[in-house]
């Protein structure tokens, strides 16, 4: 058996890791069926654990909560280098034809991606969002098909998308955990999201053959005014979709989502969100564990200049526990690969880490080399086996020494 020091360690803490995205923490508890809306859900961000739902799996519409998906595609292709910022967006006939919450924008106007963005998370733009679809795909149906390929990847095994602004169409559904698992990839992918989406007021200026004319927005999410810690997201409302929102918030480390579809009216639906959040925040706390950087063990290496290296976690460990619940114990177990031979390089997978709780395995992360161990030429390697060899002499020496005194 390979030799591993730091083994094992044991961490008392409470409740559920962070590890189970598709976790739930206690079924009473979780019950929210007393809300009014349709659906609903309390998403723990870091790790996807459910801390309380009613109907989270139902495809039904969102409105333009839809948008979250196209801001995040908005996202992917600035990071990816296909767009940036300051790109000129040409509006359309088809996207300027949008109607519903919109900001004017004529056909042939331009405006640059910053400021397309800017109207889809402020004022959720109908018009904004279908051209930057068009922008970043060459058409909305092409778009839409990136959506569902998007969906797929993050796991939304209840949402269909048939266009990118959340404009009623059949068909055009998603759910409050599909809602909660967009919104977690988008806020912990493009955390910097949550400057525009917290904007209260700001400013657009249409270029047009008529001139230019200033055009102020508005933010859609009242929640801004009155929620402590608020940090995004979206709102949508249609009359087949109702009042929706997916408002997300952090407090002392510990971030929040919750999804409200098919509210009754407005000032509901921003009601309901707070009491889920305000139960997340009154319940549950963040527990830290291993971090990146952290030495969490070494494991022995062949044929390199040492014979240990020294490794780290590849994500950092968090847990969302419960604080009503009984203390137990959460362990972590290191699984280094079989055979591990230099050269090693620094970030380099050299095996896994085992969460358990209460014995039972309930996730697995990446264990990665801290350093760069170069490989060792044949001299060195003859040094070490030289050095070994003359360890087991001396100790042997001793354990004789000692018997003989002992006799």
């Amino acid at each position: 058996m390979r030799r591993i020091l730091s083994l094992l360690v044991v961490v008392t803490l409470l409740m559920t890791p962070v590890i189970a995205a598709e976790s739930n923490i206690g079924e009473s508890e979780s019950d929210s069926s007393g809300f009014n809306s349709r659906s609903n859900v309390l998403m723990e961000m870091t790790s996807g654990t459910v801390l309380k739902e009613k109907n989270k799996d139902a495809s039904i519409p969102i409105a333009s909560v839809t948008k979250i998906m196209t801001l995040l595609l908005c996202y992917d292709a600035i990071r990816d280098g296909r767009i940036n910022w300051q790109d000129q967006v040409t509006v359309s006939e088809h996207a300027a034809s949008m109607g519903g919450s919109q900001v004017f924008m004529e056909v042939g106007e331009q405006q640059t991606v910053k400021d397309m963005i800017k109207c889809i998370s402020i004022a959720s733009a109908n018009d904004a969002a279908v051209a930057m679809a068009e922008h970043i795909a060459g058409s909305e149906t092409g778009f839409v098909d990136l959506m569902n390929k998007k969906a797929t990847e993050l796991g939304m095994k209840d949402t269909v998308f048939k266009n990118a602004c959340g404009l009623n169409i059949e068909g055009h559904v998603s759910s409050a955990y599909d809602v909660a698992l967009m919104s977690r990839a988008l806020m912990l992918e493009y955390p910097e999201v949550s400057v525009t989406s917290t904007t209260w007021m700001d400013t657009i200026v249409h270029k047009t053959r008529k001139g230019e004319s200033e055009f102020g927005l508005t933010n859609t999410n009242k929640m801004l005014k009155w929620y402590s810690g608020i940090t995004g997201l979206k709102t949508g409302y249609t009359p087949e979709a109702k009042h929706c929102v997916s408002a997300t918030a952090e407090r002392n480390d510990l971030k929040l989502i919750a999804v409200v579809l098919g509210g009754e009216d407005s000032k509901l639906r921003f009601r309901e969100a707070g009491e889920l959040l305000d139960y997340g925040f009154s319940n549950f706390e963040i527990k830290k564990g291993p971090q990146v950087g952290d030495v969490v063990a070494q494991v022995s290496i062949k044929k390199g200049v040492k014979e240990n290296v020294n490794v780290t976690v590849k994500d950092s460990l968090a847990t969302v526990v419960n604080k009503n619940e009984k203390v137990t114990d959460y362990e972590y177990q290191i699984e280094p690969n079989e055979e591990i031979v230099a050269p090693i390089s620094q970030g380099q997978e050299l095996g896994s880490v085992v969460y358990l709780l209460n014995g039972v395995e309930i996730g697995k992360g990446t264990l990665v080399s801290l350093e760069n161990i170069e490989k060792a030429g044949i001299i060195s390697r003859i040094k070490n086996l030289v050095s070994k060899k003359e360890e087991v002499t001396e100790e042997s020496k001793e354990i004789i020494e000692k018997t003989a005194e002992k006799n």
